[in-house]
């Protein structure tokens, strides 16, 4: 299957919230209907004040009833411990044998932070330099054990080869970390991490560490400019930025079927509360999805559908199946892990990169 002239393939994911659902079933059966329709990963929100389950909760849940779509749950770093933060993302990567991925998020607000009781709420672009450290030390941490640390040696009764487990003594402005991990390394070696880049705090941390931005954006232009700065910021701060993915995210309301996009939508999104959001049929969605991609303004789009259930049978069904029919968005998954569906490679240990002789602990790595 040949691209459309654009910088990549085209991805698509989708957020599959239920707030009001508490049991895993429904959750499964809409990863199901995204994992049919080929969908790069679903995500799932979460917050401190939001009511619902646990996302990091329903995606272990649903892990074992999927095989291929990615899981994608939202985690917030404030309030939280890094360390119990990365040993729970890297255990959903074992449950879902390399499907993992991580919403990072950030929680500013007075009454959550009252929930907790153990600092005040800060200001979000100190927040998001938090968030930047937890991320960092999260890769460390995924790290601190070598790939074949694990012996499982009945004979002799090792477990684990000492020599390739590491301390990453990770010192961040609020926490500190001496690891190892309590998880081995995950199958994907390092889950995705995924930031929402719109608010201009969360921006440098999107452009140091993040696999997947997320931007709202109102016109394919406004799309292209996030994604040029954003890759200029990764750039700038020494990653490869064509390691960086960025998404288009989008509210889809696709209640009327089949017909045309209302007033405005034929040639983009509308601003509303929830952020840009398109309103009309399945075929008008495809046209706008192929023509920001075709444009080279976006890798992807992230679409949050306004009705879950319906809009999404509606985007999987109707304009996932014309893109896929015109060989615009693959028909199936050309692996079986969330970075090998975003064309990701996975990344080396840096521990056993710089590790010296044996029984070394490397600290700080370059």
């Amino acid at each position: 299957m040949t691209p459309p002239t654009g910088r990549g393939p085209l991805h698509l994911a989708a957020a599959i919230d239920l707030p009001e659902v508490h049991e895993a079933a429904p959750y499964a059966e809409l990863a199901l209907l995204a994992e049919r329709g080929a969908l790069d990963f679903v995500t799932l929100g979460d917050s401190f004040a939001r009511p619902g389950p646990d996302a990091l909760a329903v995606a272990a849940g649903i892990a074992p009833r999927t095989g291929r779509v990615g899981l994608v749950p939202t985690v917030t770093t404030t309030h939280t411990e890094p360390f119990h933060v990365q040993a729970a993302v890297a255990t959903l990567d074992w449950v879902s044998r390399g499907r993992a991925g991580w919403l990072v998020d950030v929680s500013a607000t007075e009454a959550e932070a009252r929930l907790f009781g153990r600092r005040p709420a800060a200001p979000r672009e100190e927040l998001w330099r938090e968030a930047g450290d937890v991320a960092d030390a999260a890769t460390r941490l995924w790290d601190s054990w070598e790939d074949d640390a694990e012996i499982r040696d009945v004979a002799t009764g090792r477990f684990i080869d000492r020599d390739k487990l590491h301390h990453v003594d990770f010192e961040g402005s609020t926490f500190s970390v001496r690891g190892p991990s309590i998880v081995p390394r995950p199958p994907q070696g390092h889950p995705v991490r995924v930031v929402d880049a719109t608010a201009p705090p969360a921006r440098e941390t999107a452009a140091r560490h993040a696999d997947v931005a997320l931007v709202r954006a109102a016109s394919a232009l406004q799309a292209d400019a996030a994604r040029a700065e954003l890759r200029g910021l990764a750039a700038r701060s020494g990653r490869d930025p064509d390691a960086l993915r960025v998404f288009a995210a989008l509210v889809v309301d696709l209640g009327g079927g089949e017909c045309a996009a209302e007033p405005g939508h034929g040639g983009g999104p509308l601003p509303t509360a929830q952020g840009p959001a398109y309103r009309g049929g399945p075929v008008d969605l495809a046209e706008l999805i192929a023509g920001w991609h075709r444009a080279g303004a976006v890798d992807g789009f992230h679409l949050t559908p306004l009705e879950p259930r319906r809009d999404l049978e509606r985007l999987v069904n109707g304009t996932v199946a014309l893109l896929q029919h015109r060989g615009l968005f693959r028909t199936f998954y050309p692996g079986s892990t969330l970075r090998e569906h975003l064309g990701l490679a996975r990344p080396a240990n840096r521990y056993a990169q710089l590790a010296g002789k044996p029984g070394s602990l490397v600290g700080e790595p370059s």
